[in-house]
């Protein structure tokens, strides 16, 4: 028979990651859940397998593959029980560099990257007191001599801790003097070696899921001229299309999730025997399992769409928005009839549930909420006023 999955044609990455994986039991995550340290050792081992530097061009040492072979990646790993979260930002923070970068940026740090010598894990956009409003950030890049001064704080910068390299989003307008709301910011490329604890600050903060994330201090911090990336003032729309790449590529890990879930919860249902007979011969139990699969399978294939559609050069914005939110919606439902099937053992360490349980609700909120996206469909296909920001009904 044919075979009709949208990611047919990459069963040899999936074998391939599921085989790295496979070195990275549960007992291994649970350990570094209970220590809140980085998987250093896994991330290592995708490097040297070559599934981190699979979207950079065979030029600069990488493997050349479209998203939609980076995104099996990123699902396969979660499928298999694993997180891709301490290193997925390098395939999208990668892209800015591949996309916008001059030669001589790619020249120096795409090979660095590939190999794995260069870590590009931290995404510097978020602050504080604007949150998804990235056109009111207030860090601001002021050019001085041979270089640029920076100024400001970024939050929610996960992996700061653990990257040579940031990507980050300034202004180097002033909002009033910009041509438009949306010009004025401007992306470079920060070496931060050396400049932490000399004008960059790192914090973490503790969160509920151990995801490595922090907020950087940014201390009249000199960088060179040659660290902006692209034209200066057009960084927000650079920002842009690495955020659909993004979206994309975090949508198939919340299907993996959704899968890993599916599987933990059938598995469990056949063995688990009470009252003399398996509990997954109960409708009450089959019932959730069988529809969260439902809805796993269909938004499979929009995430999936979303990424023919970026593969094929086009913009997939509204696509790569709904495959995020129904994506994480699957995993969550899923996350939810895993856990009840397993009932009080959902809720012990050794299962894994409960860990998978708190790393998936992570995505009804990042990268970006339900709400905005459903905002942003309203407005984009719909035709409905907008309803948040300036000039708001």
């Amino acid at each position: 028979m044919a075979d009709f999955s949208p990611t047919a044609d990459y069963a040899e990455i999936r074998d391939g990651v599921a085989k790295v994986c496979a070195e990275f039991p549960g007992s291994y995550w649970r350990d570094l859940d209970a220590r809140r340290a980085y998987p250093d050792a896994f991330v290592q081992a995708l490097i040297r397998a070559g599934w981190l530097g699979a979207m950079i061009p065979e030029a600069y040492g990488g493997s050349g593959l479209p998203l939609t072979a980076a995104a099996v990646i990123l699902e396969e790993i979660h499928r298999q029980g694993c997180n891709a979260a301490a290193c997925h930002a390098q395939m999208y923070t990668m892209g800015t560099l591949l996309r916008h970068g001059n030669a001589a940026q790619k020249r120096a740090y795409l090979p660095g990257i590939a190999d794995g010598s260069l870590r590009l894990q931290a995404f510097g956009v978020t602050e504080p007191t604007s949150g998804t409003d990235t056109l009111s950030l207030k860090t601001v890049a002021r050019r001085e001599g041979d270089g640029w001064i920076i100024n400001g704080q970024k939050i929610w910068t996960s992996r700061a801790e653990h990257s040579d390299l940031m990507i980050l989003l300034a202004r180097t307008t002033p909002r009033e003097a910009a041509a438009s709301r949306t010009d004025g910011l401007s992306v470079f490329l920060v070496d931060l070696r050396g400049l932490v604890g000399n004008g960059i600050t790192i914090r973490p903060i503790r969160t509920m899921m151990n995801h490595a994330t922090t907020e950087v201090f940014f201390d009249n911090v000199r960088i060179p001229a040659d660290a902006l990336i692209g034209e200066e003032g057009k960084g927000f729309r650079y920002i842009l299309s690495g955020m659909n790449s993004e979206r994309i590529l975090i949508a198939a890990e919340c299907i993996g999730d959704a899968k890993w879930f599916l599987q933990k919860g059938a598995d469990y249902a056949r063995e688990r025997v009470v009252f003399g007979t398996p509990i997954g011969q109960n409708q009450g139990v089959q019932f959730p399992l069988a529809r969260a699969w439902a809805h796993m399978t269909a938004a499979e294939a929009i995430v999936y769409r979303a990424a023919a559609i970026y593969d094929a050069g086009q913009n997939p914005g509204v696509e790569a928005n709904t495959a995020k939110m129904l994506a994480a919606d699957a995993s969550w439902e899923a996350a939810e009839a895993c856990l009840q099937t397993h009932g009080g053992f959902g809720f012990a360490e050794e299962y894994d549930v409960e860990r998978k349980f708190r790393e998936a609700r992570l995505y009804q909120v990042a990268p970006i909420s339900t709400n905005l996206i459903l905002c942003h469909i309203a407005e984009q296909v719909l035709g409905l006023p907008k309803s948040y920001g300036p000039g708001r009904g």
